[in-house]
């Protein structure tokens, strides 16, 4: 991790050594109690009017849903997620029950909030998440059957990564984040 000092902007710890292993501990669990912090830590996520319109599916090694889950994994996300010690697969209430009326236009958005702080709180917590979404949705979401107005949008796979974080992790700069969206004309 970089030297606090080093962070531009002197950003948290928490994300600035924050990264999305391809590797897991496969001994590494993810036991109830931790389970519940990184739930918790989604559930105390902001959304646009207090809906929160996310749902998680998790599965563990050892238990059914772990099976349920696997064989639908893409093979270049199974060489590393089928060893972390959890997988969640994240959901959104984007419709009304069996309707097609919005339940909240911004439900994927206030999703990635309630991801973003699972994630947090899994690096505050020494494990590390690995968002993807390389998967047979349609197989999965047939698998899992959520209910009406309900849609599977991504996975995440927890646990302790193994090794570091990859050499040249470069982001973009902040002047490219603000200018990106907009023309260049004057």
């Amino acid at each position: 991790m970089q030297d606090p000092q080093e962070r531009p902007g002197g950003i948290h710890p928490l994300l600035a050594g924050r990264f999305s292993p391809y590797r897991f501990d496969p001994s590494a669990v993810v036991d109830d109690h931790a389970l519940g912090l990184l739930l918790e830590a989604a559930r105390w996520a902001p959304s646009a009017g207090n809906s929160q319109p996310w749902g998680f599916f998790t599965a563990r090694p050892g238990e059914p849903e772990h099976d349920r889950v696997l064989p639908h994994l893409a093979a270049s996300s199974a060489r590393w997620a089928a060893d972390a010690g959890l997988l969640v697969v994240t959901l959104t209430r984007r419709y009304v029950d069996g309707t097609q009326l919005l339940y909240s236009e911004f439900a994927d958005y206030d999703l990635g909030q309630a991801v973003a702080h699972m994630t947090v709180q899994a690096e505050a917590m020494g494990l590390a998440g690995h968002q993807f979404r390389a998967f047979d949705l349609a197989g999965l979401t047939k698998e899992l059957d959520p209910d009406p107005g309900w849609a599977i949008v991504s996975m995440v796979a927890v646990g302790r990564a193994a090794g570091g974080p990859p050499k040249g992790r470069d982001r973009r700069s902040v002047a490219q984040l603000r200018s990106a969206p907009w023309s260049a004309t004057e």
